[in-house]
């Protein structure tokens, strides 16, 4: 008899808990939501290790329900947009999103830069969760869901700053940070002190160059979540007055919105 596929052999845990259909739907969403293009069932089968059956069987239940859209064409599969109706809905749900959405608005409109709200999440990213964007001829390309490593740029200082991590762990996660201009570790980590202090960050060009990102956490409110809001404008937007002005009004953004999440 053929050996199953490694997706197929997984056994439940000791507690009877693990529900290996919502695994393996869960595995697809993610496959499939970083793809350019749509793929087919042998493929989305082969590179999850899945017998064709199985992986059939679950993508015609995912398209069912409307998070993947199927191409009689191609034969292939991708995700759908009632995939972001439902996150968009979810996030609109949330009362972050609804005390956080008004800051960004005031912020980006008096400024005239970009306003971010992040959170981060189980994998150790911060995701995008609402913006507000610049009301200018540049803006900066940003996307609610987008994602990058939770320690990098202004916010990843921020976030090292309340960490808990020592000075050897946090050197160890650096080496894995990607930058467009990558700061030496010592000045990096003097500034993550710094944030420690301020409750603000900066980065000036090194995530992305020629760009300057101003960010500062959300104080913590009952659900423990890391949240964070950062402000990102072009280099000669940010000037060194500008930039004291807006330290004070973040954080002031940032109590607000804590303060409605008590």
């Amino acid at each position: 008899m053929e050996k199953p596929p490694k997706a197929d052999r997984e056994q439940l845990t000791e507690n009877g808990d693990r529900a290996p259909a919502v695994t393996r739907a869960a595995a697809i969403l993610k496959l499939l939501s970083v793809q350019k293009v749509g793929l087919g069932v042998s493929e989305i089968a082969r590179q999850l290790e899945l017998f064709p059956s199985t992986c059939l069987h679950v993508l015609r239940a995912l398209v069912d329900a409307g998070f993947v859209a199927f191409d009689s064409e191609n034969k292939t599969y991708r995700t759908s947009i009632g995939l972001l109706s439902l996150v968009r809905n979810s996030l609109a749900s949330r009362g972050f999103q609804q005390a956080v959405q008004v800051q960004l608005d005031r912020l980006a409109a008096a400024h005239h830069l970009t306003a971010l709200a992040v959170e981060l999440d189980n994998f150790d990213r911060m995701v995008v969760v609402s913006i507000s964007r610049a009301n200018s001829i540049v803006s900066l390309h940003v996307n609610v869901g987008s994602r990058f490593p939770s320690l990098i740029s202004a916010t990843g200082r921020c976030v090292a700053a309340e960490s808990g991590l020592s000075k050897a762990e946090l050197k160890q996660k650096f080496k894995h940070l990607r930058w467009e201009k990558t700061p030496r570790f010592e000045d990096w980590y003097v500034e993550v002190e710094r944030a420690r202090k301020d409750k603000v960050a900066l980065d000036f060009g090194f995530y992305a160059r020629g760009v300057t990102v101003l960010s500062t956490l959300i104080p913590q409110p009952r659900d423990n979540a890391t949240r964070g809001i950062a402000l990102i404008g072009l280099e000669h937007q940010m000037t060194e007055k500008l930039l004291g002005q807006l330290r004070s009004e973040l954080l002031d953004a940032a109590r607000q919105v804590s303060a409605q999440l008590r």
